[in-house]
């Protein structure tokens, strides 16, 4: 085996100094060892690799393949007017898209987490990467005919994205511990905002840049490939929990159905799973219909007209795109230096800034809808304020879970986690705000005050489950190590 070190030689590789004598034979002082041999046929390619192949460098491939995970699903609710008109389907079907998508995704999700357990992990990464790019690449070139073959492409895509959310986390809990695993982690969900807002931006972008919405689809494809190549070259296979062994040994594998019956007795995993339900509903929702809500409110106010035309504008996707990106990065820091600051006062920080996050975000949603009908500018004020609170949740919620959860499972318990947040959450959020919306445009006479004002009263079921979820929270506690030889 080949060591690397700065000044050393590579085992098992023969001298550069090596020198032979005219009648060819080896001079008798530079001999070489009877343990060296001729370097094969790309061992320095493969020892350069193993250079790169830090614990850093693998956070940041890592992190780099979640933007573009969540940028790939949210380019479509970057251009989502421009499908429903090219399609000409009601807010219900259109609504249908990120159903479909969630639950794919969802229903997945366990598979993944028990191959993750158990096989090489960045090789089931780069093989979700490689399929959901070539999906969303091919899904560009569906006729307005097949909507039905449109909505199974998200459905695919979702599947092959199940594969990255459900595994890639795990990688960084075993490659770091302590405060450098809360800091990573952070990094690592800071792209799940950053990378939805820049879905908005590239497909609003892309469509207007092509005057052709399908384009939006056709730019997350070669990046992705890009991304799945980079993790297979140059992130490592950890051991499993070799980052938190502290003397003796980590616990055995155990079986599936032990996993998740340890996983349903652990009373901290169980309300943060459910908490994380609450969040993902309204994040949903949200991401999928206010740029929509945010233009209707605009046609009320006569400071736009109705979109009648084949590329419909796309100034609320990127102004919305933008503010994702930003309260993504606020909230992530300040969850994660609010969280270490009310650790040195109270050992259930974690759960506490959740929920205090949570029951401000509803207070901020529903103000949304109290001045959007007025004053747009007010009404992205409080989408600021609210979702920098929603994000607050993402990088806590995932290092209670690897504090409270062994190595030797942790995969198992991101992707039912994963399964418990999208199936309670934005697996049927966007489906039944469009359906609330229609049903309400069936019962009165048709207009654009109306249309405004279903989807407005639709939408303000979230804040009131983001309520519920914020009671949850507070019944997470990290105090309960688990008794495995186990640090922070």
């Amino acid at each position: 085996m080949c060591v690397e070190s700065d000044g050393c030689e590579i085992e098992g590789c023969s001298s550069s100094d090596e020198v032979r004598t005219l009648s060819g034979s080896m001079s008798p002082g530079l001999r070489s060892s009877p343990d060296l041999h001729p370097c094969k046929p790309g061992q320095k390619f493969r020892d350069a690799l193993l250079r790169c192949r830090s614990p850093l460098a693998a956070a940041v491939f890592l992190s780099f393949g979640n933007v573009l995970n969540y940028m790939d699903r949210y380019t479509v609710t970057g251009v989502l007017l421009d499908i429903q008109r090219h399609f000409q389907v009601s807010d219900g079907r259109i609504g249908l898209l990120q159903t479909v998508f969630i639950c794919s995704f969802m229903v997945a999700a366990p598979i993944f987490g028990y191959l993750g357990d158990r096989f090489n992990r960045k090789v089931i990464l780069s093989c979700g990467i490689f399929f959901w790019s070539i999906i969303t690449l091919s899904s560009s070139f569906i006729g307005k005919e097949y909507y039905w073959l449109f909505v199974l492409s998200r459905g695919l895509v979702g599947i092959g994205e199940s594969s990255y959310s459900s595994i890639s986390p795990t990688i960084i809990g075993d490659l770091f511990t302590n405060n450098k695993r809360t800091m990573m982690l952070s990094v690592f969900y800071l792209a799940i905002p950053l990378g939805s807002g820049l879905g908005y931006i590239l497909g609003a972008g892309a469509k207007d840049a092509a005057g052709d919405w399908h384009w939006a689809l056709r730019v997350s494809p070669p990046l992705g490939i890009t991304a799945g190549a980079l993790i297979l070259l140059f992130v490592p296979e950890p051991k499993r929990g070799s980052a938190d062994q502290t003397g003796g040994c980590l616990k055995t594998r155990t079986s599936w159905v032990c996993d998740m019956k340890a996983l349903a007795k652990n009373r901290s995993y169980v309300f943060s799973s459910l908490a994380s339900a609450s969040v993902s509903f309204a994040t949903g929702a949200f991401g999928m219909w206010i740029p929509i809500y945010l233009t209707r409110a605009q046609v009320v106010q006569k400071t736009v007209d109705d979109c009648t035309t084949d590329v419909c504008s796309s100034t609320d996707s990127f102004i919305f795109g933008a503010i994702t990106c930003v309260t993504g990065l606020l909230g992530v820091v300040i969850g994660a230096a609010t969280t270490r600051f009310c650790r040195q006062r109270t050992e259930r920080a974690d759960p506490l800034v959740c929920a205090v996050s949570m029951l401000g975000s509803a207070i901020f949603i529903c103000l949304i809808f109290v001045v959007a009908k007025k004053n747009i500018a007010g009404a992205y004020v409080c989408i600021f304020i609210g979702e920098t609170l929603l994000f607050v949740n993402w990088a806590i919620t995932a290092d209670i879970l690897m504090f409270v959860v062994i190595p030797t499972r942790r995969a198992t318990a991101v992707a039912f986690q994963s399964f418990i947040s999208h199936l309670l959450g934005d697996a049927g959020s966007p489906y039944l705000i469009g359906q609330i919306s229609d049903r309400l445009q069936a019962s009165y006479t048709t207009s654009a005050l109306w249309r405004f004002l279903s989807l407005g009263y639709a939408l303000m079921l979230c804040p009131f489950i983001i309520r519920e979820g914020r009671k949850t929270a507070e019944q997470a506690d990290t105090t309960a190590l688990l008794s495995s030889g186990m640090t922070r």
